[in-house]
């Protein structure tokens, strides 16, 4: 297990090696080692991932032996996360995912589910709490770990001020005890850490909220409900979480109680309190999943690609026929475009690794996960079409990459939200 010290030599190092100038600007060429660190996930999810996708998905199991592998050589643990984040330009992160889940974003899922907890923690938790707790979101590479980020429930998707899990504070034993149940939580139920969104004043809405920490190996009343049967991502593994008088100590919440009694005063004087526990954890990682959608979009551009090349009717090759060539054309721009958008979203957010406040005036985010994800959808349809009969089966893997696309519309903020996010940003109006 690594230890407090062990994290911060390796933030250290990399901080230090990232402070080169070809780390502090901004081009559409990656530098040297962002080139490297690229082949070397795409090797991989050529060579691992993409082969063992569809029978994960059939299978509907989390891919426990993938993660390993990929923990074993680097790809999945806390170094590989701190090495991804540490970078100036903001483009490692977009990078990395984009070859992962052009290999399969069931798997892929798998790999990237604990990062949205560990978000959570390195954005609201206190130094120490950083430090202890993001190892044990990963484990070791002989005994990989996951965590889950537990904010959703049964009548709280996108309406994040109608969470109904309650934490009490227990003054007598300096414990809070957690009451509700948690959906569609990616990882619920088979990590050791869950990291859950609890309110501790429901009068407040959304600026009432908190986040616990909450391991299953320490305490009880937290148990794992039904497991999800998706449409998509089916490697991921989704459940329902329960928490039933779930105790768990005052040093659990993120960012601890003065921090928190603070906020709530503030709260209730009707002042600013800088958002909730739970957008604050979407709004950091947006971004991220337009990349995921870029790599799942990818994968059915290429192999519709490739298709329309080799495949015969009427005595020529279909991709000389305008309908199918106008159609990638369409595919390959929609495709840039996102990306582009996902690469602008995530320069402004690495804003602070380069001494400078991160700015959205246009919520680049949002716009970035918006325009990815409705392309990825787009571009996996028509990659169907374009294979006819054959896209519609299993035996080729473009009806899975559609799939797997759709959740990018609708997880960390439907389509909706992020145009409303957008709509209000980009106006001043607090638009309905």
């Amino acid at each position: 297990m690594s230890t407090t010290s062990d994290f911060m030599t390796i933030a250290g190092e990399i901080a230090q090696e990232r402070m080169k100038p070809e780390w502090q600007t901004f081009s559409l060429e990656l530098n040297e080692e962002q080139q490297t660190l690229r082949d070397w996930v795409h090797e991989f999810s050529e060579k691992t991932i993409r082969p063992a996708g569809h029978e994960w998905d059939e299978r509907e199991e989390f891919p426990w032996e993938i993660v390993k592998e990929a923990a074993e050589i680097g790809l999945y643990g806390l170094e590989s996360t701190v090495s991804m984040f540490l970078d100036p330009t903001g483009q490692l992160t977009p990078v990395i995912l984009e070859e992962i889940f052009w290999g399969d974003a069931g798997i892929g899922m798998a790999l990237q589910g604990t990062n949205l907890a560990v978000s959570a923690i390195f954005g609201q938790g206190t130094q120490e709490q950083i430090s202890e707790w993001l190892p044990r979101c990963y484990g070791t590479p002989a005994d990989p770990k996951v965590a889950a980020f537990c904010s959703s429930e049964p009548n709280a998707g996108s309406d994040v001020s109608n969470v109904r899990t309650t934490a009490r504070y227990d003054e007598a034993t300096d414990e809070w005890v957690i009451n509700g149940q948690k959906s569609w939580a990616t990882n619920g139920g088979i990590s050791d850490v869950h990291v859950v969104i609890a309110t501790v004043d429901p009068s407040l809405g959304s600026r009432g909220h908190a986040a616990f920490i909450v391991p299953m190996s320490e305490v009880k009343g937290i148990s794992q409900g039904a497991k999800v049967k998706k449409h998509g991502i089916r490697a991921s593994h989704t459940a329902d979480v329960n928490l039933d008088d779930a105790r768990v100590p005052g040093s659990y919440l993120l960012g601890g109680k003065d921090k928190l009694d603070a906020r709530l005063a503030k709260a209730r004087e009707g002042k600013s309190a800088h958002g909730n526990a739970s957008m604050a954890t979407f709004e950091a990682s947006r971004p991220a999943v337009g990349a995921m959608a870029v790599g799942v979009a990818r994968a059915a551009y290429d192999y519709a690609l490739d298709y329309a090349k080799e495949r015969e009717q009427f005595g020529r090759k279909i991709i000389e026929n305008q309908a199918i060539a106008f159609k990638l054309a369409n595919m390959k721009t929609e495709l840039d475009a996102s990306r582009l958008l996902v690469q602008r979203a995530s320069w402004l957010g690495a804003a602070t690794l380069r001494g400078q406040t991160p700015e959205f005036p246009n919520a680049e985010g949002s716009m970035a996960k918006y325009k990815a994800s409705e392309a990825g959808v787009r571009i996996t349809e028509e990659a169907i079409q374009i294979l006819g009969g054959n896209g519609y089966t299993r035996e080729y893997p473009v009806e899975r990459f559609h799939r797997d696309a759709k959740i990018m519309t609708i997880f960390e903020g439907t389509s909706e939200i992020q145009q409303l996010v957008m709509a209000r940003t980009i106006s001043g109006i607090r638009v309905p």
